[in-house]
This record gives C-alpha cells, structure tokens and sequence, in this order.
C-alpha cells in the first residue's frame, strides 16, 4: 500500500532535488559549509522517507527497513564522531567507496528480478544495470585501495606489477565484454563477472599512483560514484537518482580538474605515469644534509620584531593536532599589532579544504585564510614565513627541477620572504618523497620537534619577550 499520492511523492523528490543541489552551493564556501552540509543531509533523509512512503516496500519490508537504519547508524555514528581530522580523507574515500558499491548491488539484484522473474520494460534498463554494475564496483575497489594507501595500511608509493599495462588493458576488455553480454542476454553471472572483473580494473588503476596523488583518486572516483547512481536512477527510473548522480559526478569532475590543475598536472598523468615508468613518490628516507637549527626562543624573538608573517599549514599540523596552539599564537601576534595571515595551498593536507577545515575547528577568522595565489605577492614584503607540518606546498623543485613529480605545481613561494622557519618532526621528505632545498637555504631555520609542543613552546616565550 502506497501512503503518498504521486503527486506527493513527486514534490518531495523535488524538494529533496533542490537541497542536493543548494547543499553544494553551500560547500562552495567555508563560511557556508556547515548549513550546505546539514541541507543536503535533510535532502537525503526526505528522498529515503518519500521512496518508503510511496511504494510497497516498507509495508511489506518494515522489519528489514528497521534492523537496516539500526545497523547502519550503530555503526555511522560512532565513526562520525570520533574519526580524527587526519583521518578525514581517508573516511571520504570510504564514503564513496560504499556510494558505488551499493550502485553495483541494486544493479545486481535488478539484473536477478528481470532474469528470475522475466521483468521486461525500458531496453535501456539491462545496459544501465551493467553500467551501474561495473562502475560501482571499481569504484568500490578503487576507494578501499586508496584508504589503504592514506591510512597506512599499504605503501603510498605507487606498486607497479610485473605485466602490469598488459594486466590493465586486459581487466578493461573483460569488463566491457562482460558489461555488453550483460546488457544483450541479462544474465546474472555476465554480471557477476562484470563485478569481479571491474573490481580488479579498480586495483590495477589505483595501485600505480602514488604520493600526493592518492587524494586526486579520491576525488575522481567520487565522480564515478554519481555515474554509477546515473545508472542505478536509469535502471529503477528514478528521477532523484539521475539527478543526484548528476551532481555528484558534476562536481566530482570539476573537483578532480582543479585539484589537478593545482598541482600542475594531467588526470592522464597522475593514473598513467607509473605505468610509462614514472613515478609519483620518491624517497621515504630522512635527509642526512646539515640545516640551520632554531630553538623555540629563537623562534619567538624573531616574530616579536616582525611586521608581517605568513603562516603555512600542512598535513604535519593535523597530524599533531595543533590548530589550536597555532590559532592562540596568530592571536598573541596579532594583539601585538602583528600583520599575520594564513598561507593555504589549495592541496595542502590529504585533501581540498583540509586545513581549512582544521582551522575552523580552531576558530580561526576565515578572512585570515588567503589562497596561495593570493598571498604569493605579498610574500616579497613578509617578514617571516612559518612553515608547519608542510613540505612539499613550498617545495621550489615544483620551479626548478623538470624531473621533481611535482615540477609544474603551483606552490607558495616561501623562498620570497626574508625568513623562513620550518617546524618539523624530522628531516623525512614530504608526501611527494623528494627533498626540499629551501630547507638548506640561508634564510631557512628548523625547529624540531611535535608541532604542538614546539608551538607551545614559542608562544610562551613570546609572552614573556
């Protein structure tokens, strides 16, 4: 028994259509990502109560629809809540991860109702079940690929198997054909095949990028979760679904280009480089080159008598859970009638608006967060740049050496200052896996340690300057 009319379910559908894509608009700004975020959820939770209430399904399922909320929220909750900030890009890959793999299921279970019970209707239906079948699943694969990369469960260095280009081109051919026997007979083991086979195409594509690629991934496979949801909307005719899908992999798409124009590089470039014998990752391995040393007190006396100061956050900032000592010094300096801004790299951290969010979380004033392209005049008139827990956003190779994987990358032009401080654990590379000669510069010193206690550090000796 139907509890909406259609006209009914049809409004709701709209009105959930209209928050995805207000949602999204919001996510366009920090200062409006929290409302973006919180409407597209409503979104969601109408479009799931409009599908229950306008069809069969929760009369004739309610037990099964009840125990599914309650295991999904037992263990979403939980997750949500205590995921760290470092480990947020890692939660995003997974998220869409399980967006594709729920595509490839109901596409399965589609493909089994129209072989089992002879269901005929749009001859379109067998080919958007395949289409949904095969992205789903390599997205999925993909996704948990690259959450073992970032989350350290695998080297982030790119793995390259012996054969590999011929294994690739192969996974790809099996996947069409079994897609296109999918399509033409809808039987259920062609698209048992197609899941297995486009499943291995996700590792064999994910596999061979590496360093600070691994989030471009992320993003791309984001847009191919909303073409596997295009599917899945075509093959149960879905209207929301189309349109959700759409959205999705609209700004999954414009994501990745961005990203990727960020770090000067092609999307061809960061999947393929690996296997034409490039690399994305260089070296693990700590310098043992000598650098100028700082001490916290070093450190302090010198932002006392600077004017102008340009503090560069990175994934090491996160990693020590500093945002809120860096906030309290930037406050302290700016008391002192300091200028002091935020230098934000738009790949700085695992993912796009990384630290933008962690420093949200501190309270930070969003216009004291200046983009790279925006701050990088002014670097000739900064006194001081404080480099914390980043590397490879103020690395000049990314200028000067055509064989660096980051050559091409926009960065911040730290080496501009007249000084710069690096606050680092160790002499270990950045994510990228190559040196970084503005450490061995004469402007540059280095104050080891915990960015937090080295923080802490500074900011009482500032006090007390």
């Amino acid at each position: 028994m139907n509890l909406l009319p259609g006209w009914v379910a049809g409004l709701g559908y709209l009105v959930a259509a209209v928050c995805f894509i207000v949602a999204i608009k919001g996510l366009a700004s920090p200062r409006t990502a929290r409302r973006g975020n919180l409407i597209g959820a409503l979104g969601a939770a109408l479009a799931v109560a409009v599908v229950l209430l306008s069809t069969d399904f929760l009369t004739t399922n309610l037990v099964i629809v009840l125990v599914t909320i309650v295991i999904g929220a037992a263990l979403a909750v939980p997750v949500a809540r205590r995921v760290p900030i470092t480990d947020m890009p890692q939660l995003v890959a997974l998220f869409n991860g399980i967006g594709g793999g729920a595509a490839a299921l109901v596409g399965i279970v589609e493909l089994s109702q129209h072989e089992v019970l002879g269901i005929e209707g749009d001859a379109m239906a067998p080919v958007a079940m395949a289409t949904g079948i095969g992205i789903g699943s390599l997205t999925l694969v993909g996704s948990i690929v690259t959450f073992l990369k970032l989350q350290g469960w695998m080297t982030s260095r790119p793995v390259v198997l012996p054969g590999a280009p011929v294994l690739f081109g192969a996974s790809v051919l099996v996947t069409v054909a079994a897609a296109v026997a999918v399509a033409v007979t809808e039987n259920i083991w062609w698209g048992v095949l197609t899941l297995v086979a486009a499943g291995a195409f996700g590792v064999l594509l994910v596999l061979p990028v590496g360093g600070a690629d691994v989030p471009i991934v992320i993003s791309l496979l984001n847009a191919t979760t909303g073409l596997a949801v295009i599917a899945t909307g075509w093959a149960v005719d879905n209207v929301l679904l189309l349109v959700a899908g759409t959205l999705i992999g609209a700004a999954g798409t414009i994501l990745t280009l961005a990203m990727a124009r960020g770090m000067g590089r092609s999307v061809a470039g960061i999947l393929f480089g690996a296997l034409r014998g490039g690399s994305t990752a260089g070296s693990t391995e700590a310098s043992d080159r000598p650098v100028r040393t700082a001490t916290a007190d070093d450190v302090a006396v010198t932002l006392a008598y600077a004017r102008r100061i340009v503090v560069v956050p990175g994934y090491g900032l996160a990693v020590a859970q500093a945002q809120h000592t860096i906030a309290e010094l930037v406050d302290a300096l700016r008391e002192r009638g300091v200028d002091v801004v935020y230098g934000i790299h738009p790949v700085a951290g695992r993912m796009p608006g990384h630290m933008n969010v962690l420093l949200a979380e501190a309270n930070v004033d969003y216009d004291l967060l200046v983009e790279a392209g925006d701050v990088n005049p002014t670097m000739p008139a900064t006194d001081v740049v404080i480099v914390v827990g980043a590397n490879d956003v103020v690395n000049p190779a990314a200028r000067t050496e055509p064989a660096a994987p980051i050559y091409g990358m926009p960065i911040i032009d730290a080496d501009a200052a007249g000084q710069v401080f690096f606050l680092k654990r160790s002499m270990r590379p950045g994510f990228a896996g190559i040196e970084n000669e503005l450490l061995f510069s004469e402007k540059t010193q280095v104050l080891f340690g915990d960015a937090k206690d080295s923080l802490a550090a500074v900011l009482a000796g500032l006090t007390s300057a």
